[in-house]
């Protein structure tokens, strides 16, 4: 089973980009955020088209994430839990039925600037939710995973220049304490896995040619269940996808699973 994660920035400006990269790569399961679509006006029958099962939690103009799974979804969950009154579209989950049930849960956490100031509050309190709902996934001693943007550079090697990000919420000590609890809760961060090197990123902004002069960050991210973990038997970043026609700011980043 391969299961990515996508950051697509915007269903609209991306669907092409989106439709040919499902083509050539062919995922099992395809986690999207940032989708800014309400889930009326998500393209779900472009996707139906093309075998897959198609789940979203939409949010007018930004946010909003959504499930593509070629096996069949059960037990579909909308919304991170612990605050009734937070009403971004973050947080979807379900189990997905292929050779074994693995429950996967898309993400798209927020991003926190600018620092101090609510939106990094906000950010800090979901941090805590979401080490809340890793706990409960973990007692289920079952295969699960949390995938998607994390909007956290975990460590020094996960930017071009780290130097850069110092005064950033996607690279304060808090941010990356807070990301690291979940992280020792025992669950494997998937690429890091599979290699320790420097020089991998998921992001460059569209901003003074980042991508051309390769100042990315590696900020997406899957967490598995030891019971996933075991599972385990690849994790790439498609990072060619970056240079193509009207792409997203971030590439997919992929696993393939013996399930």
């Amino acid at each position: 089973m391969k299961i990515a994660t996508f950051n697509i920035n915007g269903i609209k400006a991306r669907i092409k980009a989106l439709s040919d990269w499902l083509d050539e790569a062919q995922p099992d399961v395809a986690l999207l955020q940032e989708i800014k679509s309400v889930d009326e006006a998500f393209p779900r029958e472009m996707f139906e088209d093309k075998g897959y099962n198609v789940e979203t939690h939409g949010q007018n103009s930004f946010n909003g994430v959504a499930i593509l799974s070629k096996f069949p979804l059960e037990d579909v969950v909308r919304g991170l839990p612990g605050d009734d009154e937070d009403d971004h579209a973050r947080w979807i989950e379900a189990t997905v039925v292929g050779k074994r049930a693995v429950r996967v849960c898309g993400l798209y956490l927020p991003n926190g600037n600018p620092v101090p100031g609510p939106k990094y509050d906000y950010k800090l309190a979901w941090m805590e939710r979401l080490r809340t709902r890793a706990k409960a996934l973990l007692e289920q001693e079952e295969p699960a995973l949390m995938a998607g943007d994390y909007n956290v550079i975990p460590q020094a090697e996960d930017a071009a220049k780290p130097e850069s990000w110092v005064e950033d919420a996607l690279f304060l000590p808090e941010t990356r304490a807070a990301f690291r609890r979940i992280v020792n809760l025992g669950f494997t961060e998937a690429f890091r896995a599979r290699t320790s090197a420097p020089g991998h990123y998921s992001f460059w902004d569209y901003q003074a040619g980042a991508w051309q002069r390769n100042n990315g960050i590696r900020i997406d991210h899957l967490l598995l269940t030891p019971q996933a973990a075991d599972l385990m038997t690849d994790c790439g970043i498609d990072k060619e996808i970056r240079g193509r026609d009207k792409p997203s700011d971030h590439v997919p980043v992929w696993i393939t699973l013996d399930a």
